[in-house]
């Protein structure tokens, strides 16, 4: 949660619980999940992780 606090949340003004909903949504799922390094994954992206296990 922090991370998003501070990357996000912190940021923005958002004007209705729905705007604030519908930004978190889209980092979450458009940026934190697919383009930020990851610890899990040896501080690489999902996409870094799949070419280089995927031998691509």
């Amino acid at each position: 949660m922090h991370v998003l606090k501070n990357e996000l949340v912190y940021h923005e003004d958002y004007k209705t619980r729905a705007d604030a909903r519908q930004s978190i949504f889209e980092y979450i799922e458009v940026f934190y999940n697919k383009n930020r390094r990851h610890a899990f994954l040896n501080y690489m992206t999902p996409v870094e992780y799949k070419m280089e296990y995927a031998g691509i």
